[in-house]
């Protein structure tokens, strides 16, 4: 990939959704939504299906209307400024090119609707593709292009009438595994070096962790938590955050003074929880093997995987739980093995058993 072009400059803008509701009918899917957006920011709205992160990135885009609320744009009110005036970029999980059309010709495509003079349209579309590394292939058509390809024409479409805002409704899910990745990060890269605000829409966590600044993790129309990749993955606010980012065991636990006590181990709880009994969420990488002497619980070997660097293994204890432990790939364990490991102290969310 080349570095960005010399593309028209780009200001900086914050986005804020204020007290947003938002109904279909009697249902309502988005709850007084309240989310700042800081300029220059990367901010992905993270969740299950039907919990309302889309819905929300279509306000923004003015494709849907609020019921009530204000969607701000450096703290100017948008709420009733149609879509083609919001100076937005949009990038849809649905490449939606136009197939009789060249990659450069669906490049220009928006500069044409704004009546940009034919040689300065090219010029852009042309650093555009440049930016997004399909500069090579401005004369080929749509279904000449793989998948990945054909989301980088969509996505050098939505940056080359310069947005103030860039909006990606899913547009990796459709992809191989191995594209995904790929395509992410160079998003990300793009986004960095334009220093354009981007607020990106996903299900996918691990996805989410990887390029953002910070976090929206979303759930029945609400904010459970938003903040950056490590504080979400770290200390999870609520039980959902615990189980929808990363991966995580639900182990019994008795909770007394602050501390959760698992199998005689004691480990820092998040939050202030009342005495008593719950399950706790710990993470693979805060079980290893125990140490000579080392607080322990027995456990059976149920099955081992290899992830190349890595293996998570999966083990049962006496009383029946499972535990998932990941550890380095050269340590092998076999279905059947015993042996005895430790939780580090780090904190953990419970939730009531």
């Amino acid at each position: 990939m080349t570095s960005a072009p010399d593309l028209e400059t780009r200001t900086a803008t914050s986005v804020a959704l204020a007290k947003v509701v938002k109904e279909f009918g009697s249902t309502r899917v988005l709850h007084e939504l309240d989310l700042q957006i800081e300029a220059g920011e990367f901010v992905s709205l993270l969740g299950p299906s039907g919990c309302g992160k889309t819905t929300a990135l279509r306000l923004i885009a003015g494709l849907e209307q609020l019921t009530s609320g204000q969607i701000l744009m450096n703290g100017q009110d948008v709420t009733g400024v149609p879509t083609n005036k919001r100076d937005i970029g949009m990038v849809f999980q649905a490449y939606s090119l136009f197939p009789h059309l060249t990659v450069l010709q669906n490049t220009t495509f928006g500069l044409e609707m704004r009546k940009t003079p034919a040689a300065e349209a090219k010029r852009l579309a042309g650093e555009s593709l440049e930016l997004v590394g399909l500069a090579d292939l401005a004369g080929r058509y749509p279904h000449e292009l793989s998948g990945g390809q054909q989301q980088r024409v969509a996505l050098a479409r939505a940056l080359v009438t310069s947005p103030k805002v860039l909006l990606l409704d899913e547009p990796l899910s459709a992809l191989d595994a191995q594209v995904r990745v790929q395509l992410r990060m160079e998003i990300r890269r793009i986004q960095q070096e334009l220093g354009i605000t981007t607020i990106f829409v996903t299900h996918d966590q691990e996805e989410a962790l990887a390029v953002s600044d910070r976090i929206a993790v979303m759930s029945g129309g609400r904010i459970e938590q938003i903040g950056a990749p490590e504080e979400l993955y770290l200390t999870p606010a609520t039980p959902f955050v615990a189980s929808f980012v990363g991966m995580s065991s639900l182990v019994p636990a008795v909770v007394a003074a602050g501390e959760a006590t698992l199998w005689g181990m004691r480990v820092p709880v998040i939050g202030e929880v009342a005495d008593g009994s719950y399950e706790a969420f710990v993470r693979p990488e805060h079980v290893r093997l125990a140490a000579v002497g080392e607080p322990s619980v027995a456990v059976t070997v149920e099955t081992s995987t290899f992830l190349g660097s890595i293996r998570r293994t999966m083990l049962r204890t006496a009383d029946g739980p499972l535990l998932t432990m990941q550890h380095s790939a050269d340590q092998h364990l076999e279905r059947g093995d015993t042996a005895q490991v430790t939780i580090l102290p780090v904190p953990v969310v419970v939730r009531p058993a």
